[in-house]
């Protein structure tokens, strides 16, 4: 079975780069791998500051006020970076998809990547099921993770259980104080 790239996986790969960004471009290459990209990419000196660009261009869609907005950052971020659909067997693992074309830099396969991949998460799931951590909107909390939410029930609010529980001892004090 060979799972589709442009889902969740490219979601949570983008939320992992941007909440743990890699020292340099083998660890952004490394990242890639642990989210099942196999496409070799060539290498270029700026592809390091390139491709947080592109995390940072991704976080204006997490960071968005509403679901058009969100919407209207997405389709301008897809259309600067996407080709046409084409089918691939690149590592004899079977044939699959591909929204871009071959040789592109790292930056430019991640910005196609992932801004078709949170498109599809956010009409298969939900436009609300990315976010910021809840823990950072409670005084004295600063976490500013950002949460894919692939839960059954799309209530994930929190980046962490370690999060998530320092939020229900701060609830359970306040209401004994």
């Amino acid at each position: 079975m060979h799972l589709n790239p442009y889902g969740e996986y490219a979601v949570l790969l983008a939320a992992s780069l941007a909440n743990d960004w890699p020292a340099d471009r083998a660890g952004i290459e490394a990242r890639t791998r642990e989210f099942g990209m196999t496409q070799p990419f060539p290498d270029a000196p700026p592809d390091h500051t390139q491709t947080r660009s592109v995390i940072d261009d991704w976080l204006t869609v997490v960071d968005a006020p509403d679901e058009r907005t969100r919407a209207e950052v997405l389709n301008a971020q897809m259309a600067a970076v996407t080709a046409y659909p084409r089918l691939s067997d690149h590592d004899d693992e079977g044939w699959h998809l591909h929204y871009r074309d071959y040789g592109h830099s790292l930056p430019h396969v991640l910005a196609a990547v992932i801004s078709v991949g949170t498109a599809l998460h956010l009409t298969t799931r939900g436009m609300h099921r990315l976010s910021r951590c809840a823990a950072g909107e409670a005084p004295g909390d600063s976490c500013s993770a950002v949460v894919v939410d692939i839960t059954r029930n799309g209530r994930q609010r929190y980046c962490s259980v370690r999060c998530a529980n320092r939020a229900a001892v701060r609830r359970h004090r306040a209401r004994h104080a």
